[in-house]
């Protein structure tokens, strides 16, 4: 006979067995310190010999680009920082700085099970679910950070996503209303709020100066779709393909990495139907610049990926109508409307089941309307503050916030 555990109940159970861990590992520290203290004969025993400043923790690799900037600014200051990471081929664990130690952690719940009993004054992290699921808060670090890794809602993740950081860093005043809103309407403490911009957008914006050349082609429409329920595979299926091929347009798709994990079946499915050919390209490059660069339009849906291309390389999109099922989201608890949905109309145009049909009419008018470039410039002011400032920003916060941390220490 096979025993099932549910992954619900295999996840509670997993977070049963950390608390006792945690629990005992604490005691026993405390009790080492007690006998230090007591065999020095009373002198003050160091506790923090081997705390580690500043730990930066990604769960995928995918996630490089939105750390390196940072990583960056670290590195001309002199600063060390410890980059822990669950994905075994991250390019973090080679990256060429000489003050950013790459350490693979391991996958999954061995991952969390190690920051589970991190010794850090401070994590910086773009993942989601802290002290929700499986990653436990380390009675051992003092600070957890929290920097989003698109230009869009920080109510965007699942329930409770960012409820227990200590700070999150931000880059919109759309953003900062809707945590006070969340922190109120929970009853939660006030978390710190610094608007620092997108540290990637920077640093893509100034690869894209440095290198903007585009070699002439025929028209080309890239569809990056995310993953989900509402995503547009799970609405259209490949009939959007069939769109895309009779507008005689170059067609390059670009699924969200995590559709070929969560999603394969489908996906599968619909790569083996529309195979690669002179008419349509499959694109999985880790680094999106190039397949960005050289598209005209962009067709998604609620993926981060349109604020990019539309933000950054200034060109308009079609966002899919999929009817955004808000329930499992922070968004649900608002009472405003989401932000993203009321930036779509000024960047682009909504494409429906009813309207699919008149797809080529709307890729032409998006590209011609000067009304789209207007709504650009509004959206980027929105959620965009302090263009090109973004790593400086960040690290500027996390190197006061130490000397803060370290300052209260040496007080207690």
């Amino acid at each position: 006979m096979t025993l099932y555990i549910d992954p619900g109940t295999g996840s509670m159970l997993f977070a049963i067995l950390i608390g006792i861990i945690g629990a005992l590992s604490y005691l026993f520290k405390n009790w080492l310190v007690k006998l230090q203290f007591i065999l020095s004969g009373g002198k003050k025993v160091e506790t923090n010999a081997d705390k580690i400043p500043f730990v930066i923790f990604s769960d995928d690799k995918r996630y490089w680009n939105v750390f390196e900037p940072v990583c960056r600014e670290f590195d001309q200051r002199g600063v060390d920082i410890v980059y822990m990471t669950a994905s075994p081929d991250d390019p973090a664990l080679n990256n060429p700085y000489e003050h950013i130690k790459g350490e693979f952690i391991g996958e999954h719940n061995k991952a969390f099970a190690k920051l589970n009993f991190l010794n850090a004054a401070i994590v910086l992290s773009t993942t989601p679910g802290l002290d929700v699921y499986q990653w436990k808060r380390s009675k051992t670090v003092q600070y957890y950070v929290h920097m989003l890794h698109a230009a869009n809602e920080v109510a965007g993740y699942r329930m409770f996503g960012i409820d227990y950081y200590d700070a999150l860093m931000l880059s919109g005043e759309y953003q900062v209303k809707d945590v006070r809103f969340l922190e109120k309407k929970r009853g939660l403490p006030e978390k710190e709020l610094v608007k620092i911009g997108i540290p990637y957008m920077d640093a893509m914006a100034a690869r894209l100066q440095a290198d903007n050349h585009v070699e002439p082609h025929e028209r080309t429409v890239l569809l990056a779709p995310s993953w989900g329920e509402s995503a547009i595979f799970r609405k259209y299926g490949g009939k959007i393909i069939d769109v895309l091929l009779k507008t005689g347009y170059r067609v390059i798709v670009r699924p969200h990495p995590q559709s070929f994990t969560s999603e394969k079946e489908l996906l599968e499915g619909i790569m083996k139907k529309y195979p690669e050919s002179d008419r349509i390209q499959w694109n999985r490059d880790n680094d999106n610049f190039e397949v960005l660069k050289c598209a005209d339009i962009l067709i998604s849906d609620f993926s981060g990926v349109i604020f990019d291309f539309s933000l950054v390389y200034d060109k308009p999109v079609i966002y899919a109508d999929t009817e955004f099922d808000n329930s499992p989201y922070d968004a649900w608890w608002l009472e405003t409307p989401y932000w993203t949905f009321t930036a779509l109309p000024r960047i682009g145009q909504k494409l429906t089941a009813d309207n699919m049909d008149s797809l080529k009419e709307m890729i032409d008018d998006c590209l011609t309307d000067p009304k789209y470039a207007r709504g650009r410039q509004e959206v980027r002011a929105e959620t965009w503050e302090y263009k090109g400032e973004g790593a400086k920003r960040a690290v500027d916060y996390l190197l006061n916030k130490y000397q803060e941390l370290i300052a209260a220490e040496e007080e207690k």
